[in-house]
């Protein structure tokens, strides 16, 4: 048996993550998301909702994830010169982390972006020539304690 505390002995606490994501695109993928002129939709605001969502099915998607009462989440995605930007904030009075709720939001999020441009970004060929995702990092982690919350 493992010598770390089980997640009921570790106290209520007040945490907070915030991810910062980036993902390559083309020229011309920029422009037509700038234009409102993507096939698909408004990529930004389908990856926003598509990470608020992921956050919380985390622990469907990464085993070892408890389930954590998300008390506020955050999803923004702004276009940028070459590409696109994500800052997802995740926060939480509990007993583990959720760090791993904005790191999966925020992916999906960008993923999502990605999935709707795709058709602007392959080559002939059907590769992905400029378009890449990441780096995809904590930029915040905290916790402190929760007063009156055991």
């Amino acid at each position: 048996m493992s010598r770390q505390r089980r997640i009921h002995q570790k106290p209520i606490t007040f945490r907070r993550a915030v991810v910062v994501g980036d993902l390559a695109l083309s020229a011309r993928t920029v422009k037509a998301i700038r234009a409102r002129a993507v096939k698909k939709g408004d990529p930004i605001a389908a990856g926003e909702v598509a990470g608020l969502l992921a956050m919380k099915r985390t622990p469907d998607l990464i085993p070892h994830c408890h389930p954590v009462p998300i008390s506020g989440s955050r999803v923004e995605i702004a276009l940028r010169r070459g590409g696109v930007r994500v800052e997802a904030e995740t926060e939480a009075l509990y007993r583990t982390g959720v760090e791993m709720e904005a790191l999966v939001g925020a992916t999906v999020a960008l993923l999502t972006v990605w999935d709707m441009v795709k058709y602007l970004e392959k080559d002939q060929r059907g590769a992905y020539p400029t378009t890449h995702l990441g780096p995809v990092r904590v930029v915040t982690k905290t916790k402190s304690p929760a007063k009156g919350a055991e």
